[in-house]
């Protein structure tokens, strides 16, 4: 039996950080828990103060694969590198000119949503950060097997 996985990433603005994934991942807001209509109900049912909503974003993925991304606000800041990040896979068909050219153009489409460019590595991947300084990477998805 495979386990699922959810990933929550730290933040101190999770308005702004959860648009940018949004983004980033295509992902939409989770719709809250059955039987609640909203976020704000479900936490109020945990017993978090009233408010607590907006320190938080919930996304997934419309088609429903892939993890959950929690965004929650913290007191304390980013202090050092991420020991996980996530890897933003684009389609890997074509020439590597091909795959380099499709990975550029979307770390700059990052950029425009919020991310900067940290560093391009031997035209493989682009090492990136999130409004929050998240790293996570920006590479090419294996070719499909014929």
């Amino acid at each position: 039996m495979t386990i699922g996985i959810d990933l929550t990433l730290d933040c101190a603005d999770a308005q702004v950080l959860g648009a940018f994934w949004k983004t980033a991942l295509g992902y939409v807001d989770e719709p809250p828990p059955a039987p609640f209509a909203t976020r704000a109900e479900w936490l109020a049912h945990l017993g978090l103060p009233e408010g607590d909503a907006a320190d938080g974003a919930w996304l997934c993925s419309p088609e429903g694969v892939g993890p959950r991304l929690s965004i929650l606000r913290v007191p304390e800041p980013k202090t050092a590198k991420n020991r996980l990040h996530l890897d933003i896979r684009i389609p890997g068909h074509g020439t590597p000119a091909e795959r380099w050219s499709r990975i550029r153009a979307e770390a700059e489409r990052l950029v425009r949503a919020g991310g900067r460019v940290l560093a391009e590595v031997d035209e493989h991947h682009v090492i990136m950060a999130d409004p929050e300084g998240n790293e996570f990477c920006v590479a090419a998805a294996p070719a499909a097997r014929g």
